[in-house]
């Protein structure tokens, strides 16, 4: 597969019609996911035998000629997918007073008080099964200095420290976009898994989905496209098929 076709530019402005309308009303350029990739998602959906869950489209993205022991090199990113993730994801959120009202109102999953955190902590084993049930965290600002301390030494190593918030602030936007986002961080090795949609979602959305993630991850490395070596997507459980 030719490696430009995901080169659109990160900051592009696209503009999406209804599927068959040719004719963009706005005067935007409208662009379309490249077919290739469209191709391969449906090879993938298509080979992958059905689950009695709903699986995952996932992303394995190879870097190459990166020194990840040079931390500039390092990736650790959320990236909001245009066409969402395609199930469901809990959010939870650390606060108090009218904070916590707005996070509850926005359908948070949990929403933690101080006291809470006291008792979390306390118990290593709950602790650990709420970083587990937990895909993102939010915190009222003040409370970042007792949950770092606390709960720190279990979320820090996951990845899972909150994303502070001032206390007037209404996170329920922040909730929203959170459901649509994945996080993209380089580890030891030079490989990137990242979620791109479920194997309900169109074949269309889950390639835009992929070159959303693509686009990021290019513009995070010294080298841009030069440092992307091949790119895997597969089901939960299915078997692997080259993207590029």
């Amino acid at each position: 597969m030719d490696k430009n076709f995901y080169i659109h530019g990160v900051f592009e402005s696209v503009a999406r019609v209804e599927e068959g309308d040719l004719e963009a009303t706005t005067g935007q350029v409208i662009r379309l996911p490249d077919p290739k990739i469209v191709e391969v998602v449906k090879k993938v959906l298509e080979e992958s035998p059905q689950r009695k869950f709903l699986e995952s489209v996932e992303l394995a993205v190879n870097l190459k000629n990166v020194d990840l022991k040079n931390q500039k090199n390092k990736i650790d990113e959320d990236i909001l997918l245009p066409k969402g993730r395609g199930k469901d994801i809990k959010i939870g959120v650390f606060g108090t007073g009218e904070f916590a009202l707005k996070a509850k109102n926005a359908k948070a999953d949990k929403v933690i008080s101080p006291e809470e955190i006291e008792t979390i902590a306390s118990n290593k084993r709950t602790a650990k099964k709420l970083a587990s049930e937990i895909t993102f965290f939010i915190a009222e600002a003040p409370l970042m200095i007792t949950i770092g301390k606390r709960l720190g030494p279990v979320l820090a190593p996951r990845g899972k420290m909150p994303r502070p918030l001032p206390p007037a602030a209404d996170p329920g936007p922040v909730i929203q976009n959170l459901r649509r986002t994945v996080k993209v961080k380089t580890k030891d090795k030079p490989t990137l898994h990242v979620v791109v949609g479920s194997r309900e979602m169109k074949p269309e959305d889950i390639a835009e989905n992929i070159e959303a993630v693509i686009n990021r991850i290019v513009s995070k490395l010294e080298k841009g496209k030069a440092n992307l070596g091949t790119v895997y997507l597969k089901t939960t459980m299915g078997p692997a098929h080259k993207l590029m």
